[in-house]
Parts: structure tokens; sequence; C-alpha cells
């Protein structure tokens, strides 16, 4: 052991030497030592109060010179923190040369470890000739408790190896380095010398011992050591309390807490604050109630920790008034308090409130710091108000405290959610460190503002930067791909969640469901959700979506089905997809049974939820139901509008659904591109050519957005049906983008209802280019042609499709009969009971023939004998389905058929005479519009 001291002081001498040439701690200067000067110093300060210790100058009993009168200065440096004072004193004992006193150089020591100033305490420990246990004691203890657990544990090894043995004062220190390293492997070393030395029984020492365990993750230990204790105080008990709270074991906390009142200690103010601490880790108000009583009981009701844990406490999971009530009984708030009550308002969502608070804490003269400004520029974000924000950046850069990441990440949020993503992304380019949660930040922005493909090229960038990327990264970045259906970007996101692990990750798994969903690719999307073993509410609901947006509404209702199955309740959002899913299908029976879940559940009062209640009623052809449920739904926003308007307009009910508009004008609520298309579909369907060409001219000067090619097609449309063509192709010409596919397929459908060959050929050649797959082209221009007489050319666009291999469409039609779907095509004998579907159809053709209804054999283009085509129009899916209805439902109950083809002429005149003849309301959904078959008439007026 002497061979290391003397070589580890030989190194220390050549150190010394070298700090001689270049000195690294700074260098001392004398100056005349006085009472005046100390006088002079405390008046600077404006708090006499500020330095106690300086009235010792005037005791009659000391002389400048003497080591006492500096020893007690010292220590009144020590117990303020003072150091400007304290290296005045360590001036005046270099000049009088009384330096080698220990106790002054041990009390130096700790006043400049306590105050940061570690150059100086570790200059004066080098110079000691043999520093003792107090002057290590006293370095060491400063480094742990300013965080500088490294530095702590070098100059515990430095100690050890000169032979100095540690006390009950060291060892916590040197323990508390062990904790905020997390070197644990260390820690047990440390516990094995106080064990040896038999300082593990001190309760200093076992109490550090217990914090240490506890914070390295070692809670077995822990317990076990603190079990070992044979008299803990309320100090020991607070330790772990504490650890476990910090460590989220909130509910271990507080049976520890209850086990700590049943064992006798009278809790203190720090165990009652942790205990409610604890109890907003559990969300429990009820028991931060009770501790909230049980602070007021023992007295602690004043105490500054306690008070700022119950504002925290009821700000997140109690009630904000209790929170704001007791933030009003601090005498004094400090930054904690204040950060608790700002950030409690905008959890619940008060951010004005909070803001008020954020400019109540200003004028207080409390200094926000990083904390209350990400709340500020939070509540700013969650508001909407831009301008403010731009304020309190403003207020930052004057500040000129430099990039702080939580602020720049606030920023960024708040720009990007008031959709100025260029400013966002300044801030962020901007940032000298950019870490994984600023990227998020700025690649959500984009995402936000519908920059997916923005969003896609910063992904990279981050594998690049070597910043790495985690589940949230890659939820925004499938959110992205699922934006733009990114088919082959999505593949290669997933094959890199898996291989970095995050395959498994609830988000990643529900993002990839949902991304795979809506790019079309409903079989991986079902792969991966039957793969992951803990699908829960999202996924369900993400799927659920995905086979409702693709059309395969049967697949989302018996998905729907197996999520009961499984215990797992509802929430409005999947409630939604399940009535698009119903809508789609037309499936009303089901629809209603959804709208009892909702009922149950509910979520009557969410808009979503009454939104997709409107739609599906409305797409399942009882617009009554619809009105129903509008009226009852309590903030009506454009889509709840939007919804009755466009259902009233697909019913025919064209001058309801302008009402409706009118009553949406007056409520005040301002109309988007999507209503002003409802409208002018109304306006379609009703025929009513003058409203809608004045609400189709006026959209500019009223509304404030130009027409899109939507709103062209619709008045195209609109004004072909009227027989208007001329005023059509004119439209066509002015419109300022080219005629796309729906406006072409407008005017061959005109041409089709007027007989206009030309327009109808013109038509369907821009229709050959830009739609050649379409089979419906085909099928419009032949029947055009066939109206006209024209079989030659009939023939020759029949060998036109089958010459570039173009396949009809085949007509499909369904009908629900309790709570399921049946499906029919032409000619259809695949149902169980298709003999009694036939003989109800030969039924109806006697009663049909009585009744007047002669076939219109001219709309079926097969080259057959008159007797086969009425054969064949008999055939057709929606007589199939409407015959199927008449025998499996209540007499007099409405039969709803949808079809995925617009009704035939020869279905929709036969429609009118079956409704009479059955007494049965009869409602046909197709590809255009509904329609309501009853008392021998249709809803359309045959204007369709």
């Amino acid at each position: 052991m002497n061979k290391w001291i003397m070589k580890l002081r030989y190194l220390n001498s050549l150190q010394f030497q070298k700090s001689l040439l270049q000195p690294p701690y700074p260098v001392f200067k004398s100056f005349i030592f006085s009472a005046q000067h100390f006088q002079t110093s405390a008046k600077c300060t404006h708090d006499s109060k500020s330095h106690p210790f300086l009235s010792l100058t005037q005791e009659p009993n000391l002389t400048p010179i003497s080591v006492p009168y500096y020893t007690k200065l010292l220590s009144k440096c020590n117990a303020t923190k003072t150091p400007s004072p304290g290296k005045q004193i360590h001036s005046h004992l270099i000049k009088f040369g009384a330096t080698k006193d220990p106790k002054s150089r041990n009390l130096l020591i700790n006043l400049y470890a306590k105050c940061k100033l570690f150059g100086y305490a570790r200059k004066l420990v080098d110079e000691s000739p043999e520093p003792d246990l107090v002057s290590w004691s006293a370095l060491i203890s400063g480094y742990a408790q300013n965080g500088f657990g490294k530095e702590a544990i070098l100059a515990f090894h430095e100690m050890h190896l000169l032979g100095v043995k540690c006390n009950e004062f060291t060892f916590p220190s040197v323990l508390k380095a062990c904790t905020s390293t997390k070197d644990l492997e260390l820690g047990r070393q440390v516990h094995g010398v106080a064990v040896v030395t038999g300082f593990e029984s001190d309760e200093f020492v076992a109490n550090s011992l217990v914090v240490m365990y506890a914070k390295c993750g070692e809670f077995g230990d822990s317990r076990r050591l603190f079990e070992d204790i044979p008299e803990r105080s309320v100090v020991s008990w607070n330790a772990l309390f504490s650890c476990y709270v910090q460590s989220d074991y909130c509910g271990e906390a507080v049976e520890l807490f209850h086990e700590m009142i049943s064992s006798g200690i009278r809790p203190n103010e720090f165990s009652l604050s942790s205990m409610i601490n604890a109890c907003t880790g559990l969300e429990d108000s009820g028991q931060g109630r009770k501790s909230h009583g049980f602070l007021i009981k023992v007295g602690y009701d004043s105490d500054p920790f306690s008070k700022n844990a119950l504002v925290d406490m009821y700000a997140k999971v109690g009630n904000l008034e209790d929170a704001i009530v007791v933030f009003e009984e601090i005498a004094k708030p400090d930054i904690v308090s204040w950060n608790a009550v700002i950030a409690g308002c905008i959890l619940h969502e008060n951010h004005y409130w909070a803001l008020e608070l954020f400019r109540q804490m200003r004028r207080s003269g409390t200094h926000p710091n990083m904390f209350t400004l990400s709340s500020a520029l939070k509540a700013c974000s969650l508001s909407g108000l831009k301008e403010l924000g731009r304020q309190l950046h403003c207020n930052l850069i004057k500040l000129n405290e430099g990039s702080d990441p939580f602020v720049d990440v606030g920023l960024i949020d708040m720009y990007a959610k008031n959709d100025l993503i260029n400013d966002a992304r300044m801030v962020f380019n901007l940032m000298p460190d950019k870490d994984l949660i600023a990227w998020n930040a700025v690649i959500s922005g984009h995402s936000q503002n519908g920059e997916d493909m923005e969003a896609l090229l910063l992904f990279p960038l981050i594998y690049k930067e070597g910043v790495g990327f985690n589940q949230t990264t890659l939820s925004t970045v499938l959110k992205s791909i699922a934006s733009l259906q990114a088919n082959n970007v999505c593949k290669q996101v997933h094959t890199l969640s898996m291989k970095s692990g995050f395959e498994s990750d609830n988000y990643v798994v529900n993002s990839l469901i949902d991304a795979y969903g809506k790019c079309g690719l409903l079989e991986d999307a079902t792969r991966i959700f039957r793969e992951y073993l803990s699908v829960d509410l999202v996924a369900f609901t993400s799927l659920i979506t995905a086979y409702a947006q693709s059309g395969q509404g049967e697949e989302a209702l018996k998905l729907y089905l197996e999520m009961l199955d499984r215990g797992i309740e509802p929430d409005p959002y999947v409630c939604s997809s399940l009535l698009n899913a119903c809508a789609s299908l037309s499936a009303y029976e089901q629809g209603k049974q959804v709208h009892v879940h909702i009922l149950k559940f509910g979520f009557m009062s969410d808009i979503f939820a009454g939104n997709s209640l409107v739609n599906m009623y409305a797409k399942c052809g009882s617009i009554d139901d619809a009105d129903r449920v509008f009226s009852k739904i309590p903030e009506r926003g454009i889509v709840s509008w939007s919804a009755m308007i466009g259902g009233l307009a697909q019913h025919g009910h064209g001058k309801e659904a302008l009402q409706v508009f009118d009553q949406m004008l007056k409520y005040g609520v301002p109309p988007n591109q999507i209503t002003l298309v409802s409208v002018l579909c109304a306006c379609n369907h009703a025929g009513l050519v003058t409203e809608a060409k004045r609400y189709f001219g006026s959209m500019r000067k009223l509304f404030g957005f130009e027409p899109t090619q939507e709103h062209y097609a619709c008045m195209i449309d609109l004004l072909g049906r009227a027989g208007r063509l001329d005023e059509a192709m004119e439209l066509v010409s002015t419109m300022p983008f080219q005629a796309d596919a729906s406006v072409w397929g407008a005017l061959l459908g005109a041409a089709r209802t007027h007989k206009n060959v030309e327009l109808g050929e013109r038509a369907a050649e821009k229709l050959f280019t830009l739609e050649p797959e379409k089979s419906g082209t085909h099928i419009l221009l032949a029947n055009i042609y066939a109206s006209v007489g024209m079989w030659d050319n009939v023939a020759k666009v029949r060998r036109l499709m089958k010459d570039c291999n173009v396949k009809k469409e085949p007509g499909v039609s369904w009908i629900e009969v309790k709570d399921k779907i049946y499906t029919f095509i032409v000619g259809d004998r695949s149902h169980a009971r298709s003999e009694e579907i036939y003989a109800k159809l030969d039924e109806l053709s006697d009663r049909l023939k009585k009744a007047g209804y002669v076939p219109m054999v001219e709309v079926d283009l097969h080259d057959v004998e008159r007797s086969e085509k009425e054969k064949l129009l008999y055939h057709h899916s929606e007589k199939l389905a409407v015959a199927f209805g008449l025998i499996a439902t209540p007499p007099g109950a409405p039969i709803r058929v949808k079809k995925n083809l617009r009704v035939c002429v020869d279905c929709h005149t036969a429609f009118k005479f079956i409704c009479k003849i059955v007494s049965r309301e009869i409602i046909v959904r197709d590809i255009n519009r509904y329609h309501h078959f009853k008392d021998g008439s249709c809803s359309c007026g045959d204007y369709w």
C-alpha cells in the first residue's frame, strides 16, 4: 500500500509541477482584507441578511489574522453557499500563510464543492500533503450533490488507492454517485465495503443503499435491505416510498404508505407529497382526496411541496376547479406551482385560461422556464392563436437564452398545427442539435398539413443522420403512406419495422393495418391482424374501416361481431366505420342494430357517430330516419349539414335539400366544396336548372371558392338531363381545365337520354381514351344506337368489346333479410329458395300483364326473339331481389334493394306496377340515386 501511496503522490507532484507552467485552475489575486470591504460587498447585495457572518468582523476578541476567526467566517459561507466572500477569505489566508490549517482548508474544499467550483476544490485537495477523509468526503459530496456522478466515483477510487477509509458520511455520497450513473456493479462493491467496515447498519448508509438498489431497478434487494433496518425512521420509509413513485410503482407506494401508518410512524410533508404523486400516477382521485384530508389533519397543508403535488394531482386526475382552489391557497406560488396549474388547464382543454394564468405569472414577477414556455406554446397551438405564438417566439429570441429542444419542439408543433409549416420547418432547420423528438414533430407537421410526400422524404434523412427512429416515427410515416396509397413504400416500411424489432409494437401494428387497408392491400392488412396476438379496439377499427371503404361491408360486419365476442366494447369511431359499411351495403336492419349499440354505449352525442347515422339511414333508403337523427345532433357542423343535404338530394327531394341548405346558412355554418356538390346534385335530381345556375354562378362571390371539376361535372350533367345539350357543351369548352371522365360520362348519359347519336359518339370516343377498361361506355353507346334502330352499329360496338377484351360489368343486386345480405345476378339460380323466387316472378308476370305492363324489349341488346328478350328482362337481378323480398319479408314491409349499376328502364317501369299490385313500397338504390316506388309511381318523377 505504501508503494501505491508514494506513486500516487509522485504523479500528483508531476501534475503540480506542470500546473506551475500552465495553471489549470484560476489564480487567486491578493488584496487588502478589511471590514470596510465586507460592508461594501454587503451593500451591493441590497440585502443585509444575505451575509450574516459579516457581523463577526465587529467582534472585539478576534483579530484579522486569527485562524478561528477565518474558520467561523468560512462556516458561515458554507451555511449560506456564498462563494465570493469565501474566495476573499481564501486569499487572505494565502497572504498570511495560514493555508496549512486543515480545518480551514476542509471548509474551503466543502464550500467550493458545494458551489460547483470544482477547480478550486480539487486544487486544494491536490496541494494538501495528506488529504484526510474530511477533504475527500467534501469533494465527493460536492460532485455527487451537483450531479457529477462520474467525477465523484473517480475521486472515490483515488481516495481508496491512498488508503483513506470511508465513514458514515462518505458512503452516502459515493452511493448517490453510483445511483446517478446507474453503476450497480460499483454500488455492490461499495455495499461490500460498508458491510466489512460495519457501516451497513448506519441509518444514513442503509437508506442510501435502499435508494441505490431501487433506482438501479433492483427493488427486491432494496426491499430486503429496507426490512433489515432495525429502527426505520420516517426518512427510511420516505427513501423507498419515493423510489417506488419515481419508478411508476405507484400501487406498491400506496401499500407501503399504509404499512408505514400501521407501524406507528407519523408521515411528514415529504411522505404525503410523495403519496399524492402516487395517487396521480394511479389516476386515483379518491385516494388523492383522502391524502389531502390527511395532509390537513396532520397540519402540513401549508407545505409548498405538498401544495404543488396537490395542484398537479387535481389537475391531472381530478377536477380542474379543485386544482385552481388549491393553487389560490398558495401564498407565494413558485414556478412549479404555476407550471402545474397551467399544464392542468391545457390537459382539460382550457387553453385560454392557461394563457391567462401565464400572463398572471409574468405579472407576478415569476420568470417562466422552458417547461412553462412549452405549455404556453401548446396552448397557442391547440387554440389556434398563431399570432400569440409568434409573440412568444419573438420574446424567446429577445431573451437570447439559446436553443432549448423542448421549446423548439413546441414551436414546431405550434406552427404546424396553425398551418404555418414553412415556419415550423425554419425552426427545425435552425436547431443546432436535432433529436428524434424534433424529427418526429416536423414529420408529423408535414403529415398534418397534407404534405405527405415531404413527410416521406424526411424519413430517410433520419436514418442518414444517425438519429434512428421509434414507433412514433413509423406510425406517422405510415399515416402519410396511407394518404398517398404508396403500396411499395408501405411494404418497405413494414420490412424495416420487422428488422428493427417494432413489428410487435401496438402502435406500429395498428398503423400497418390502417396503411395496408387504405392502400387496398386487404390481404396484407388481414394477415397482420390475424398474426398479432393482442389486437385491440384500434386494430379492429382500422380493419373494419378498410373493409367498409373497399366495399366489403359483409366482412366488416363479421369482424364487428368477432370484436364483440372477444369482449371488446366499441367506441364512436368503430361504430362510425361500421355504419359506413352498412351504408355501402344498404344494410338497413343491421344499421339499426348498430344504432341501438350507439344508444346503449352513450355515443349519440358524438358528432362522428351522429353524422354516420344520418349518412347510413340516407343510403339505406330511409330519409325519414336520417332526418330524425339529424334533428337530435347537438352541435351540427358542416359534415352533419352536408350529409343531410346529400341524402335528400339522392332521394330526389331537391327542394327540401335547398331548404336545409338555406337553414344551414341562417345558422351561420359556412358551406364547403362538398356541400355545394350536394346542392348541385339536389338541383340535378329535381331538374331545378335555374336554381343550380344561380348557386354555380355565385359560388365565388358568396362562398369564396372557385368551382372544381366536380362542380362543373354536376352542372354539365344537369344541363344534359334537361335537354340543354348546347349549353352543356359550351360549359365544357369554357371551363378552366380539361374535361375528365366524369364530364364526358355525364354527356354520354345525356346523349342516351335524348337519343343524340353525334354527341354520344363524341363522348364515347373521349371515354375510350380516358377509361378504356370501362364497359359502361360501350353499353351506353350501344343503347344509343339501339334507341334509333342502328343495329349494325350495335353489333360493331359488341365486336369492339370482344376485340378489346372488355368485359361487361355484371349487374348485381343486394337485399337484406333478417340481418343477412343476399346477392343476385341476372338469371341467378344459386339461391336456396330459387324455385319460390321464379314462381313468384311467374305469378307477377301474369298480374303485370293484366295491369297493362308491356316489357320494353328494345332495351335488351341480345340478338334473340322477342319472347326470349322478355324472359331475360324478367330475370334481371333487381327483379329477382324484389321477388325474394316479397316471399321472405312480412306483408306490408318495405322492400329495400341496392344495385351496382343504373336501374334499367324496364325494371323501373315494372316496379311502378308491382308496388301497386302488392301494396308494398319498393326502395331501389342504384349507382346514381334512390327510387321510392309507391302507389304506382316513383319519387324520381321519371326524371332520371
